[in-house]
């Protein structure tokens, strides 16, 4: 089942260090961490659906998703599709 918000499909980025790990969902800019990665990925998935239902009891959930690029559809919310992807890299 579906949370409340519909579907949605977000990136999440993942960092490990020698005793912790950091996540990132780039999309929301919602980072959280834990001792491993499987406890900083359990970590960031909450840390993303409190942000997500708090956007929802403020009544900013609409405006965040679009700011974060993304648009409303029947089941849920679809992110914009890049025009070009690529990794910047540099000298």
């Amino acid at each position: 089942m579906s949370p409340w918000w519909g579907a949605l499909s977000l990136g999440e980025r993942f960092t490990a260090r020698a005793h912790s790990s950091w996540g990132i969902c780039p999309e929301l800019d919602v980072s959280s961490f834990g001792g491993t990665p499987q406890e900083a990925e359990q970590s960031l998935r909450e840390a993303v659906t409190a942000f997500l239902d708090e956007c929802e009891t403020l009544g900013t959930l609409e405006e965040v998703m679009e700011e974060a690029g993304f648009s409303k559809q029947d089941r849920g919310w679809t992110p914009r599709e890049p025009v070009l992807a690529e990794l910047l890299t540099t000298e």
